[in-house]
């Protein structure tokens, strides 16, 4: 039998909808969605079925939406399927996800800690003054060198290095905004700023790191009964004594997804399965290595390829 890692999105896969036809056919999806709601005081449901798209889009809702999204997958999958990974890995948020498979958090604790995390990142950067791009067609040598100049403006760094040639920087909006024309100038297929506020993954999050480690030493963590992939590091995380050192250290790090789904590969897994809303996962580890097998389970016409 193949090795199977599943793998979570992060923010950017939310769309209104997500969740709603596991609902509608499985009542392990409703309990997820009512439990989430109950726990955080937000109707996920109705913001993740109806929208309107920018309350979704805020970053306080996206997180414990996709989560909960996302969990809500999970459950219907093992439930219908089975189904079980060697190993686990997300996209930034969709590490969070990870961690509660492995049973490091239990599900009320993960949605009230990715709220809380949402409205820290919220809170760090004033509304208009923290931006992101990304930068197609360039390798990572010329967006770091990139970087490095605009940062003479202000600041700006790589925030996802998402697979070879799509590579995301985030800073101040200065600093975003003159490495976008600087990729342009230097020949990157495509530099385009993206519709968030918040400026993930770089040091303008290094005080909300700090904030969210007084809240995440709060919590009792279980043991990791599956090996989770850090972004911060592209290998698994140690123990459970490095949980939060590394979850704190992920919010102002770059994501390295990439090499995250290459060490997948060292490791012999032979496929991935994307668990959560949409396809962006699936779309990235087809440019890292196509020999891997990707599917998405995110309702129950995804779901009947894994039955």
């Amino acid at each position: 039998m193949s090795k199977t890692a599943f793998i979570f999105p992060g923010q950017g896969s939310q769309y209104i909808g997500m969740g709603k036809d596991l609902c509608q056919n499985f009542a392990a999806a409703r309990e997820v969605f009512e439990e989430g709601s109950d726990t955080i005081g937000l109707d996920l449901k109705k913001i993740s079925f109806e929208g309107p798209q920018d309350l979704l889009n805020l970053t306080a809702n996206t997180q414990p939406a996709i989560l909960t999204a996302s969990i809500a997958v999970l459950k219907v999958l093992k439930a219908e399927t089975g189904f079980e990974a060697v190993c686990l890995a997300g996209h930034s948020l969709g590490e969070y996800t990870a961690l509660f498979h492995s049973g490091v958090f239990t599900f009320s604790d993960a949605v009230k800690i990715v709220r809380k995390r949402g409205e820290l990142m919220q809170e760090a950067v004033p509304a208009g003054t923290g931006a992101m791009a990304a930068i197609l067609g360039m390798e990572k040598d010329d967006v770091e060198q990139i970087c490095n100049e605009a940062s003479a403006l202000d600041m700006v760094s790589p925030a996802n290095f998402n697979s070879p040639g799509q590579i995301v920087v985030a800073g101040s909006k200065k600093g975003v905004e003159a490495a976008v024309e600087l990729a342009k100038e230097k020949g990157a297929k495509r530099a385009i700023q993206l519709p968030v506020s918040v400026p993930s993954h770089c040091s303008l999050m290094e005080g909300a790191g700090e904030e969210l480690r007084q809240y995440l030493e709060g919590f009792s963590l279980g043991d990791l009964d599956i090996p989770v992939v850090s972004n911060v590091e592209a290998e698994p995380y140690p123990g459970k004594q490095e949980i939060v050192n590394i979850l704190v250290k992920q919010l102002s790090s770059p994501v390295r997804w990439d090499d995250s789904v290459r060490y997948l590969k060292a490791m012999a897994v032979e496929s991935v399965v994307e668990v959560g809303p949409g396809k962006v996962l699936s779309g990235l580890v087809k440019r890292i290595d196509r020999t891997i097998g990707i599917v998405n389970v995110e309702d129950s016409v995804s779901l009947k390829k894994m039955q």
